[in-house]
């Protein structure tokens, strides 16, 4: 762990629905949210994780993913009536490294997560989260404490 630098918490419960999501879904991109608190030191707390479909078209899902604006109204609803927030993101990268693309870029909102595993062959491996720089210039690695 690096000081100085963003931090989420997660789980093994998290990290493997995560990662059985993404091998579920191969050869096509998973999606979904995660939702947790924000303590006083800018840690994201995971507390809960929440799948959901690719809205994509599916000839795009191999290397795309939407969220549906109806889905993501009901997953803030269902988190404030949980007293959560939607802290970040995750997806997979199918046969790719799990490092933002320009793409993951283009489409970042500021403080959340974006967690992205890895799926080689149907196969979870590498999972890393990013939070994206203050001026949207790129990402930075983000420490994942483990808990």
């Amino acid at each position: 762990m690096v000081k100085g630098i963003a931090m989420i918490t997660l789980n093994a419960d998290h990290l493997k629905l995560i990662k059985e999501h993404g091998q579920k879904d191969y050869p096509h991109e998973c999606c979904g949210f995660i939702l947790g608190v924000l303590s006083q030191d800018g840690t994201k707390l995971t507390e809960e994780i929440y799948p959901i479909d690719n809205s994509r078209e599916e000839s795009a899902q191999h290397n795309r993913f939407l969220i549906d604006p109806k889905e993501f109204i009901k997953v803030e609803n269902y988190a404030r009536k949980n007293h959560l927030d939607v802290v970040g993101i995750y997806h997979s990268h199918p046969d790719h490294p799990a490092k933002p693309s320009q793409f993951d870029l283009d489409h970042a909102w500021p403080v959340y997560s974006y967690v992205i595993v890895s799926v080689q062959q149907g196969q979870a491996g590498d999972l890393l989260s990013w939070e994206m720089r203050p001026d949207r210039s790129g990402f930075e690695a983000e420490n994942i404490k483990e808990i």
